[in-house]
This record gives C-alpha cells, structure tokens and sequence, in this order.
C-alpha cells in the first residue's frame, strides 16, 4: 500500500520561484552559464544591491545643446578683412562716342580698378552724349579709386565724341596728376570701305 501513497513526479506542484528573481537564460554551453547567472540575481527576502554605472546614452538635452555649441563656435571665428592695396600710378581710359561716354582706370598690367558711363550715371538719350555727363563719369571713377590712393595716371583718349576733354579736366580737379594724354583712336589706312556719312 506504500507504492499508492506515493506521488508521481508529474504529480508535484513546481517551486515557486521569487518575485524579483531574474530569469535564466537555458542557451549556455554548459551548466556554469546557467550558474553564474542564477547567482546575479538578488536573493528573495533582501533589498536589491545598488547598482552604479555611468549611463551610457547622453540626454536629450545634451544632444540638442552639442551641435549648437559647434556652430557658436565656427560662426565666433573673425573673419578675414581683404584691405585695399595700393597703386600709386593708374591708366585713364577715356571712350567717347556720339551717343555715350566710358571711363574706366586700371591699373599699369591693365587690371580694371573702378568704370562708369554715362548710362550708368543715369543719362538718357542725347544727354549721354553731352560734355556734362562725361564730368559726371569722370568724378564718378576719381571718387571709387580712392581706396587705392592714386597720385598719378596716364590718360588715353579715344573717339570723337563731346566727352573728350570735359572728361580730362574732371579727372584733374579731382587731385590726380596726368602725367600723359595720348589719343588712342584707331585710323584706317584705307584698307576697308568706310561707313556711310553720318547725317546730322
């Protein structure tokens, strides 16, 4: 009759593991894995040990002020200031037409420094060809070569425009010293049919 008392080993109720037991993972090679994790648990009646690690997200406050503090950074950075260099002599190109006048000085390897013309003065019509706006051109390209601090400048003349002299004189009273004034116009040597008379 022992033999009916007896439970089964289906019979048995499973132990109840604890409340905060961490669970065991059953995929080591060997017993010892499933050892060395059941003994990091905490034990059932006792407080859970304090664990301090440094976390190892930043926050998102971290994160949104990084990327800000960058740009303050490259934006503080001074920026270059190019200063004007200096050319002591310049050429005066003066071209005057029928119908407009173009001043533009460069400097002697013939780099442009400073241009106008009567269009871009502001002149209309017949009155860019009038001897007043080539003064205006002229004062207009003496006051933009300032920088530069010119003394001297060579001038060199071309068409038969109204502008040829007033241009001159304008480039004088403005405090450059002319040291030269040629006459650049081109003159045909016959070899092409001129244009037609111009009627005025």
């Amino acid at each position: 009759m022992a033999s009916d008392t007896k439970q089964t080993p289906k019979d048995k109720a499973p132990a109840k593991e604890p409340a905060n037991a961490a669970p065991v993972k059953a995929g080591g090679k060997n017993k010892s894995d499933a050892h060395a994790a059941a003994s990091k648990a905490p034990a059932a009646g006792g407080a859970a040990p304090a664990v301090t690690t440094a976390p190892a997200v930043m926050t998102a406050s971290a994160v949104m002020t990084a990327p800000a503090e960058g740009a303050a950074a490259v934006e503080a950075k001074p920026a270059r200031v190019k200063a004007a260099r200096t050319v002591s002599v310049g050429i005066a190109h003066v071209n005057a037409t029928f119908n407009n006048t173009q001043v533009s000085i460069t400097d002697t390897k013939g780099q442009v420094l400073a241009w106008s013309s009567s269009g871009r003065m502001g002149f209309r019509g017949t009155r860019k060809s009038t001897a007043y706006a080539a003064t205006m051109v002229a004062q207009e390209v003496a006051r933009q070569i300032s920088p530069y601090r010119m003394q001297e400048i060579e001038v060199r003349v071309q068409g038969p425009g109204s502008g040829r002299e007033s241009a001159v004189r304008a480039l004088q009273s403005a405090g450059l010293m002319i040291t030269v004034i040629r006459d650049v116009t081109p003159m045909p040597h016959n070899g092409c049919r001129a244009r037609k008379r111009r009627r005025v």
